[in-house]
């Protein structure tokens, strides 16, 4: 079955850290670019940040940049999201999915709630 899953959120303060993992199954992940997206309640879906294949080149949203990294471990099939410095206007929920004309299904997300 291909399925993704995205783990890691939680509830932290302005300024702290947490890091998402998307672990992917029923395909190889390592074979695609993977980005991250968020859906902040009330709006729509924003692109957050790309890797490629290979782990080389990656792309942030201006959002995000200089606070987030985006990584992968191909043996794992898995990539990360690690976010620093967090802010408010970061919580969202958040979706991985492979770069594709064919995505796959969609996971049930990661909740990150920044707030004090």
């Amino acid at each position: 079955e291909v399925q993704l899953v995205e783990s890691g959120g939680g509830l932290v303060q302005p300024g702290g850290s947490l890091r998402l993992s998307c672990a992917a199954s029923g395909f190889t992940l390592s074979n695609y670019a993977v980005s991250w997206v968020r859906q902040a309640p009330g709006k729509g879906l924003e692109w957050v940040s790309l890797i490629n294949s290979a782990g080389i080149v990656t792309m942030d949203s201006d959002s995000v940049k200089g606070r987030f990294t985006i990584s992968r471990d191909n043996a794992k099939n898995t990539v990360y999201l690690q976010m620093n410095i967090l802010k408010p206007e970061d919580t969202a929920v958040y979706y991985c999915n492979k770069v594709n004309m064919r995505p796959a299904p969609w996971g049930q997300g990661t909740q990150v709630t920044v707030s004090s």
